[in-house]
């Protein structure tokens, strides 16, 4: 019981810690959690448009921008001339380009070929990118010098995910994790953050799409990581396995969003969209982690609990939000797994209908894929819309679906969110009125 209380104080101190953080500067924001810590922004949108402070033109890509100080990330891609990836860095106040790195990338044989994946992360003075070939590559933040850059499909014999790489580097004072699927028992590389030599390999098997992330467990300071055969945490400095379990998956690997651990119980949530929900609990004592239950429906449509696709849900209390494999917002009970209730109304029925989900204070931000903002209120009681406002117009066009989307995780700092399309990366400003 000790511990369990000095794990909760701890994941509250974090939180304390970064209250007052403006910066986004990596996947999904300061602690990869998906929360936005800032207050004086709006609680409701004064019109059914958002004006952005600033536009500026970009390539193709899934991936979201970060932010760190005043400079802005994002990755982008561009298929004529030549095929190319892009890294951008640009002022926050004005959107003006202050450095941009171009290299020569041919995408082959990977699905939906539009672009990047993944965030750039922001760490003492440096920019790590990982397109989505496996290229890495180290920056100087202030100059966009390359420190070090490596091929990691080429160099590890990776065997490339279907929709190419999209889980984000994870950084910390040492060292940078990426997920590359390298053979053998290459699946998870740390590489030293200055340097960009190996410090370890870890895990067999194929890579997935899920972002790793630290956890503290037991006195230690973990890598949490969900490829496609493992979910395993794994010591920092050697990449040894505190403790690993087998993922039974129903098809190849398309977990790609990221286990959600709610840091008061210990309790992790995962969910894939051919392979359902699964919720773990850490042992307060050992490094170990059991199973609490599973559950798969018989298919992407009849489905059980929530088998979402690309957004990661929010745990809130002793519930979990997300949107299941055709679209449907629900909450479950996350003692079992019961749906609580569902909705329809966020988005429209579609195959791989996706939303991008932030938490502030009681309201969660939703950027929808038809580009909609969404300040709504998730409780047990049901889906509560507070305001929605066009943010960003889709220009994606995906198979099987009858209007184009847009797949980008969104950046809320500084008071503002930062969003991307395949043309245009734009801020808007969200700061309440003094």
């Amino acid at each position: 019981m000790i511990s369990r209380v000095l794990f909760g104080l701890f994941g509250y101190l974090v939180f304390l810690s970064f209250v007052h953080a403006a910066d986004w500067p990596q996947w999904r924001g300061e602690n990869r959690d998906g929360v936005w810590s800032e207050t004086g922004v709006v609680s409701k949108f004064e019109s059914d448009q958002l004006t952005p402070v600033w536009t500026t033109p970009v390539g193709a890509g899934y991936s979201g921008p970060t932010v760190s100080g005043d400079r802005v990330f994002l990755t982008s891609y561009l298929k004529e001339p030549k095929q190319v990836e892009q890294v951008h860095c640009v002022d926050r106040l004005t959107g003006k380009e202050i450095w941009k790195y171009v290299y020569d990338c041919e995408y082959q044989d990977i699905g939906y070929p539009l672009g990047p994946r993944t965030a750039v992360a922001i760490s003492d003075g440096k920019a790590y990118s990982y397109g989505a070939m496996g290229h890495a590559h180290c920056f100087d933040v202030e100059s966009g010098k390359v420190i070090w850059k490596r091929d990691l499909h080429s160099e590890y014999g990776a065997n490339m995910p279907v929709w190419g790489i999209a889980a984000s580097p994870l950084v910390d004072d040492k060292r940078v994790y990426l997920m590359v699927g390298g053979q053998p028992d290459a699946c998870i590389i740390a590489f030293d953050k200055n340097t960009g030599e190996e410090a370890w390999k870890s895990l067999d098997g194929l890579a997935s799409y899920s972002a790793p992330k630290f956890i503290e467990q037991a006195g230690s300071h973990l890598v949490l990581v969900w490829t496609g055969d493992w979910f395993a945490a794994l010591d920092p400095e050697t990449g040894k396995p505190a403790w690993k379990h087998e993922f039974d998956r129903a098809k190849g690997p398309i977990n790609v969003a990221d286990p959600v651990v709610d840091v008061q119980t210990g309790r992790i949530f995962l969910s894939s969209f051919y392979d359902g929900s699964y919720l773990y609990v850490l042992d307060d004592n050992e490094l170990e982690s059991n199973l609490l239950w599973s559950r798969r429906g018989r298919s992407e449509i009849h489905t059980d609990a929530l088998h979402s696709i690309i957004m990661t849900s929010v745990i809130r209390g002793n519930y979990v939000y997300g949107t299941d494999s055709h679209g449907e917002l629900r909450c479950l009970d996350l003692s079992n797994g019961d749906r609580v209730w569902s909705d329809q109304t966020l988005l429209k029925k579609g195959r791989w209908a996706t939303a991008f989900f932030v938490q502030n204070g009681e309201h969660t931000w939703i950027l929808t894929e038809r580009g909609d903002l969404v300040i709504a209120r998730l409780t047990p009681e049901g889906f509560d819309r507070i305001s929605t406002a066009k943010l960003i117009e889709p220009t994606t066009f995906l198979p099987r679906r009858s209007e184009e989307i847009v797949w980008s995780q969104p950046a809320f700092a500084h008071k503002h969110v930062f969003a991307r399309n395949d043309r245009e990366l734009i801020c808007v400003d969200l700061s309440s009125a003094p």
